[in-house]
């Protein structure tokens, strides 16, 4: 499983498409919304970096459901199903190589806001900023990989584009969600990017992980891993 695993981060890691909107976009973004204007404050570079480095993470565990689905037009799952490789293993590999690839982004924003910003932290909130927002990546790669079994690859892209956008917007990332309409912005509060986000705000904020944030996030993870566990069922009858 591991070796597995190691061949499908390769594989994307090699990929120029991830590179340049799964870790460069982030970072761009990050710098438009920081620097145009003569700069950020200290308290907006560090939101905007968590923003950030939280949509890339998200975009990046998304993206891996499309790899899936290419993958199953291509055949590539019905090739694994002969291997020694058991379903759960299979499974368990994409997540693991979501896992990873979703550390570019995670890294390079956050040494975006160190580097260019000079956002200032200690050295336990730069680990467990990096630690929380690397964990809080699993259920959008839940999401990612039941769209990835359940849908076409064409459509299977289109649906991740939209749930990042969708997700990122009102939960959040891109700007804070108390500039959004009141209505909106109390659904944003149920949303798993908000609560994504709020895992690392808390910490840049010297606290930690709200019984709510926490609690919803889990929600949302047990939600998407259902519909994957669902969506895997019904592809490994047709595939």
């Amino acid at each position: 499983m591991i070796r597995y695993a190691w061949l499908e981060v390769r594989r994307t890691l090699r990929e120029p498409a991830f590179v340049i909107f799964g870790v460069g976009m982030p970072v761009l973004m990050y710098l438009l919304f920081t620097r145009l204007g003569g700069g950020a404050d200290g308290d907006w570079a560090a939101t905007a970096m968590v923003g950030m480095a939280a949509y890339g993470a998200l975009g990046s565990a998304l993206s891996q459901g499309t790899v899936l689905a290419e993958d199953k037009t291509l055949g590539w799952l019905r090739q694994l199903r002969v291997t020694p490789l058991r379903p759960v293993e299979i499974v368990a590999g994409r997540a693991l190589t979501a896992s990873v690839v979703v550390l570019p982004a995670i890294v390079v924003v956050l040494a975006a806001g160190a580097l260019v910003n000079g956002v200032s932290l200690h050295a336990w909130q730069w680990g467990a900023l990096a630690f929380l927002l690397w964990i809080g990546t699993a259920p959008f790669t839940l999401l990612g990989l039941g769209n990835g079994y359940h849908l076409s690859a064409q459509t299977t892209g289109l649906v991740n584009m939209g749930c990042t956008l969708l997700l990122s917007i009102i939960g959040g990332l891109w700007f804070p969600s108390t500039l959004l309409p009141d209505w909106l912005g109390g659904i944003a509060q149920w949303t798993p990017a908000h609560s994504f986000a709020e895992l690392g705000l808390s910490v840049t904020r010297g606290s930690h992980p709200t019984a709510g944030t926490v609690s919803v996030l889990a929600g949302w993870l047990l939600l998407f891993g259902g519909y994957a566990v669902h969506a895997y069922r019904r592809s490994a009858r047709r595939v």
